[in-house]
């Protein structure tokens, strides 16, 4: 299991069946995902997922040591595009619903809420500061051919 001594975070995709697959953490959850042919979720919306469920957690983090919401979501878009590259997702937005209860703490979550949104962003959270500096991807086929 990955602790924050470990840096070393991993998945395992196995496939289930033609197009389908399942996300495989070390914990042992599964997560199907397939083309979009299914329910299952496509990678392009686990991408969108993991970004938008970063921030969220970060947000809620921050915002309900003062008051627990009445309301917390967020919605996450992406335009997919074909360039001259190849495939990628654009313009990724990150719009976050979140109503806190009125009174005191309430009053004090709200006041904290655009901060937190910001520090997420551009701080905090570990996967849309990848998405948007960049990581370099190493693909491999073991064993060779």
């Amino acid at each position: 299991m990955s602790t924050a001594a470990d840096p070393l975070r991993r998945v395992r995709v196995e496939r289930t069946g033609p197009g389908r697959f399942e996300i495989v953490n070390v914990r042992g959850a599964r997560l199907a995902i397939g083309t979009g042919d299914t329910d299952d979720f496509t990678p392009i919306e686990l991408l969108l997922g993991a970004v938008g469920g970063c921030s969220a957690i970060d947000v809620d983090i921050l915002t309900t040591r003062r008051s627990e919401p009445e309301v917390f979501g967020v919605d996450v878009t992406g335009m997919k595009i074909r360039n001259d590259g190849g495939n990628q997702l654009d313009d990724i937005e990150l719009t976050f619903h979140v109503r806190f209860p009125a009174g005191p703490e309430g009053d004090a979550a709200r006041n904290v809420l655009p901060k937190a949104v910001r520090r997420s962003h551009d701080q905090l959270c570990t996967v849309s500061r990848t998405v948007e500096l960049g990581a370099p991807v190493t693909v491999t086929v073991d064993p060779p051919v």
